[in-house]
C-alpha cells in the first residue's frame, strides 16, 4: 500500500517509548525489551497502519507483539492506532513493539534466542510478476528465513484475498518444512481461527465480495 509522507512520523516515532530505532542491535534480546519477558512472544510482518496488532495486542495481555513495517508514514499511523485502542481501554502499550525494517533481511534482526512462536503475515503483497515472486513474504526463500527465529513447533498464520498466492503459499509451505494444519478457502463461512481479527483490507475486500484465503502452517519437529 502506497502513502503520503508524513512529516510528523518520524518525531513521534523517535519519541515512543514502543518503538525500536536500530533493532539490529536488539538481535537475540527481543524480549529483554518488554516489562514482562517471559511471555510469548508473536511477530506481524508488514503491520501497515496497525489496525491489526493494536487489537491483537490489547486483547492478549499474556502475549507480547512486535509488529515490522518498513515505512516511516505507515509506523507512525499504527504508532497512533496502537496508543488509541489501548486507551480506549485504559491499558499502557507494554506488551507491543514496533520497529522499521525491510522484511527481506530480517535474518539480521532476530535469531533462535528470541524464540517467536507465531509469524502473522495479513494480506501482502502477491508480487505476481514471475521474477517478482521471490519477494512474497511466503515464498520458500523467505520461509527458510523465518526457521532461524521461529521455535521448533512455531506456527505462522497467513490470510489473502489473492487465490494464486493462496495456492503457491500452501507449495512453499510444504517445500519448506512446514505443514498446513488448517485451511480455508472462505475465512467468513469457515473460520479457523479462535478469533479472527479484521483487518483493513479484509474488510475492503470482503466488501467487494471477494473470499479470504487462510491457513495455520507448523513448522515441522
Amino acid at each position: 500500500m502506497r502513502i503520503r509522507y508524513k512529516k510528523w512520523a518520524r518525531p513521534e516515532l523517535e519519541a515512543s517509548p514502543f518503538y525500536i530505532d536500530e533493532p539490529e542491535k536488539i538481535k537475540g534480546r527481543w524480549k529483554t525489551q518488554f516489562e514482562k519477558a517471559n511471555m510469548p512472544l508473536h511477530l506481524e510482518l508488514g503491520c501497515g497502519k496497525g489496525q491489526f496488532i493494536s487489537k491483537l495486542a490489547v486483547e492478549n495481555q499474556n502475549i507480547n507483539y512486535l509488529a515490522i513495517d518498513l515505512v516511516d508514514a505507515m509506523l507512525g499511523l499504527a504508532k497512533r492506532n496502537i496508543e488509541e485502542v489501548y486507551n480506549r481501554k485504559n491499558k499502557e502499550p507494554k506488551n507491543v513493539l514496533i520497529t522499521r525494517f525491510d522484511i527481506e533481511r530480517i535474518f539480521l534482526i532476530l535469531d533462535k534466542q528470541d524464540e517467536i512462536e507465531r509469524i502473522y503475515i495479513n494480506f501482502c503483497n502477491p508480487w505476481p510478476r514471475g521474477k517478482h515472486r521471490k519477494k512474497r513474504l511466503t515464498h520458500t526463500r523467505q520461509l527458510e528465513k523465518y526457521k532461524q527465529f521461529l521455535k521448533q513447533d512455531g506456527e505462522i498464520y497467513f490470510k489473502t484475498d489473492d487465490n494464486e498466492l493462496f495456492e503457491a503459499s500452501l507449495e512453499y509451505f510444504d517445500e519448506s518444512g512446514f505443514e498446513v494444519i488448517k485451511k480455508t478457502y472462505d475465512l467468513h463461512q469457515n473460520p479457523i481461527f479462535e478469533k479472527n481479527i479484521e483487518t483493513e483490507h479484509e474488510k475492503m475486500f470482503t466488501s467487494e465480495g471477494i473470499k479470504i484465503k487462510a491457513c495455520i502452517a507448523k513448522l515441522k519437529c
